[in-house]
This record gives structure tokens, C-alpha cells and sequence, in this order.
């Protein structure tokens, strides 16, 4: 598990124009908030247009919110009436971005949030995001988690093969029958730790750790909006250089990195987070695979300076991610093999970068003498490439 990913917050919450948990953030009133039912009819939706989108940008996976806080379920779900099918556009949209993904060699992870607003067992006061249940008198996580694995049967029988499932906040109630459950369906899921025991992984959101390798298997998270995940109308959106910087970051540490996008009620994505997965995706596929299926640098590498960087080696070649970019045109190892590299390489645009093993003479060392000898890259054109991350490859 080391792929990039597409994450989809849709719902009836994009005809806010707010927020994903608008119902609970703006503390609408729920007859207002159910209105939404009435009036949502995304006859612009285009699942193939998503899926394509991902692709170009190297995504390997699209993960869907089926089902968000607010309890509303985006698939034809016989277990509640709270669902897509009976909105105007009365159409199984999770169906249809299924077919689309089948068609185009994606793979479809499912999202599902334990907080279920709507549902009369719903609440649970060991958890969190419950301030806005409905029924807290009728809690009861027994009753509920019945309706769970009723649900989950539906979404693990009737979408074709699951990738992963992300299990959104965690009940904090420990049932492992849940996910023994979710892998009789699908024997070769990948279940997250948000659930109902620690899973397979785990989700670190809207950070970067520190470190230069998991040590468990894990997928980040984070928007191209930086106060939403679900569609908002007069949104704040990262730079691609910061999300560029954060994927770098957790890729080479053998991380998965999902980047959401909300689409708009009427289906289409924002013009300006298409905009931004299409820049992202240019610098992804320029990497050629380099972030994906590689292990760790298997010779402890350090660098002259400080600066900030993580090896890592795939098919007998060195990576060295500079995740915040080169401060000058040469990069200068501390710590490293006491042989040149046949070639130095940018994988950013594929030139050929310099090697040479000498003196430096601004590091001084004993009564004023050059430090060294130190193995150095040269030539690093980084001002041409100050806006993203740089991957230098290196050929022994």
C-alpha cells in the first residue's frame, strides 16, 4: 500500500456551499437541512470525468464518501430512506462512479462515518462529532452497529472488488467483529484504524510526522481546501506547492496519500481544484513511479547542513527527495558511500545532473581549513523548480 489516491467528500451537503458538516457547523435547523433532499439533482455528474482526472494525475484509487455524519447514504441502500435515490435525481451515483472506476482500472476504496446524525441508535456519548444527533435520548450502539454491518453488506456485495475502507472517527468502542465482518466480503481489504478495532493502517490527517519511515502501513490525508473537505462555495485552497511538499514527504516515507476534492451539487468539480489536481498531478507523473513500491535507503545517508531530505531506493537506484526543495544548487552529503555514483539524475525534467568528492571550503574545519572530501551534486537548477519538491536519482 504505497499509492496516491483520489479522496471524494459528496453529499447532499455540497447545496450548502459550506461545509461537509455544515448541518452541524452552522447548526442548521434539520427541517432546513432536509430540504436539501428535496432540491438535489446533480444532472452534470459525470463519474468517467472524475476517474479520468485521477488517472491523468497518477491516482491509483478513488475513496467515496458513501455515507458522511449527516447519515445521508449516496448508494441505493434498502435500510433507510435517507438516501440518493429518492432525491430528484433518483440515481445510485456510488453505482455509477463504481462502473466508471471498473471501466478505467481504478481501484474504489468506501468511506463510512461512524457518527450517523440522522439514524434514531445513531449517538454515542464515548465518541465524538455527536453534537448534532438527532435522537441522543434513543443512543444505542448495539442497535446501530446492526445497522452497520446491514449497510456494510450492501456496499461490500454490490460495488464490485474494495480496495480499502475508511472508517471515519472512532467509536471508541472495541467490536474486532466488525472488520472480521467487512473481510468476509472482501478478503483482501484494507481496513484503517477509525473503526471499531486498530485495523490496517493507519490515517494520519491534514499533517505530516515527522520521521523518515513508517513503521506501520499508513495513508495520509488532506484537501486542496484548507477549511473544507466537502464542497464550499467561497473556499481557501493549499498552494500546490505545500500539498506537492506534504505528498513527497509521506510517499517517501512508504506512505498512501489521499487528495480530496469536493465536487459541487450539480456533480462537477470546482474549477479551481481541477486546476490544482491537474498542476499536482504534472509534477506526479513527471516523478515516473519514484514515490510508489520502494524501500528504504539501505545505506544511512546525511547531509551537510541540515537540510531536510529522505532516500529511498527502488530497482538498485538512490532517490533523494528534497520534500522542501534545494536552498542552492548543489546538494552535499555528510554521510555517504566513499565511491562517485555512475550518474546523477533530476527526475523532475531528467537531466544530468554533476557529481564530484572534494574539499569544501565554506565548511570549515581544523585552524581554518576546507572540510571534506564530500560527495556533492552540482548543478541542481533549483530555481527553475522553486515551487516544487525535487527528486534527484542516483545510478551506483
Amino acid at each position: 500500500m504505497n499509492k496516491f489516491g483520489m479522496f471524494i467528500h459528496w453529499g447532499i451537503y455540497a447545496a450548502t456551499g459550506q461545509h461537509e458538516q455544515a448541518l452541524a457547523r452552522y447548526d442548521m435547523p434539520f427541517d432546513e437541512y432536509d430540504s436539501l433532499v428535496e432540491s438535489f439533482n446533480p444532472t452534470d455528474y459525470n463519474p468517467e470525468e472524475w476517474v479520468l482526472l485521477a488517472k491523468n494525475a497518477g491516482m491509483k484509487y478513488i475513496c467515496f464518501t458513501t455515507k458522511h455524519h449527516d447519515g445521508f447514504c449516496m448508494w441505493d441502500t434498502k435500510h433507510t430512506d435517507y438516501n440518493v435515490m429518492n432525491t430528484p435525481y433518483g440515481k445510485d451515483v456510488l453505482k455509477m462512479l463504481a462502473d466508471a472506476c471498473q471501466k478505467h482500472g481504478m481501484l474504489l476504496s468506501l468511506y463510512y462515518s461512524n457518527p450517523d446524525w440522522h439514524h434514531e441508535n445513531g449517538y454515542n456519548m464515548r465518541s465524538t462529532h455527536q453534537w448534532k444527533s438527532r435522537y441522543p435520548e434513543f443512543g444505542d450502539t448495539e442497535k446501530y452497529r446492526e445497522y452497520v454491518k446491514k449497510q456494510l453488506q450492501e456496499l461490500l456485495t454490490g460495488y464490485g472488488k474494495i480496495y480499502t475502507l475508511f472508517w471515519d472517527i472512532p467509536p471508541q468502542i472495541e467490536d474486532p467483529s466488525l472488520n472480521a465482518y467487512v473481510r468476509s466480503l472482501q478478503p483482501d481489504i484494507l481496513i484503517n484504524d477509525r473503526g471499531w478495532d486498530k485495523g490496517d493502517f493507519s490515517t494520519p490527517e491534514r499533517e505530516v510526522p515527522d520521521g523518515e519511515r513508517f513503521s506501520r502501513m499508513t495513508e495520509a490525508c488532506q484537501s486542496v481546501g484548507e477549511q473544507a473537505w466537502g464542497y464550499r462555495e467561497d473556499e481557501d485552497y493549499f498552494s500546490v506547492r505545500f500539498l506537492t511538499s506534504s505528498i513527497d514527504k509521506i510517499m517517501a516515507m512508504g506512505g498512501s496519500y489521499l487528495l480530496n476534492v469536493g465536487p459541487m451539487p450539480n456533480g462537477k468539480i470546482p474549477e479551481k481544484a481541477k486546476n490544482i489536481l491537474e498542476r499536482v498531478g504534472d509534477w506526479y507523473t513527471r516523478m515516473g513511479g519514484t514515490l510508489e513500491d520502494h524501500d528504504a535507503a539501505p545505506y544511512p545517508f546525511r547531509a551537510r547542513g541540515g537540510i531536510p531530505f529522505i532516500a529511498t531506493q527502488k530497482n538498485g537506484k538512490t532517490y533523494i527527495h528534497l520534500y522542501n526543495g534545494a536552498p542552492s544548487s548543489a546538494f552535499s552529503f555528510e554521510v555517504a558511500p566513499a565511491f562517485l555514483p555512475k550518474s546523477a539524475r533530476l527526475v523532475n525534467d531528467g537531466r544530468t545532473l554533476r557529481v564530484r568528492y572534494g574539499l569544501l571550503p565554506g565548511w570549515g574545519g581544523a585552524q581554518g581549513l576546507a572540510n571534506g572530501p564530500y560527495l556533492s551534486i552540482a548543478d541542481i537548477p533549483c530555481d527553475e523548480f522553486e515551487n516544487e519538491p525535487l527528486v534527484i536519482e542516483l545510478e551506483w
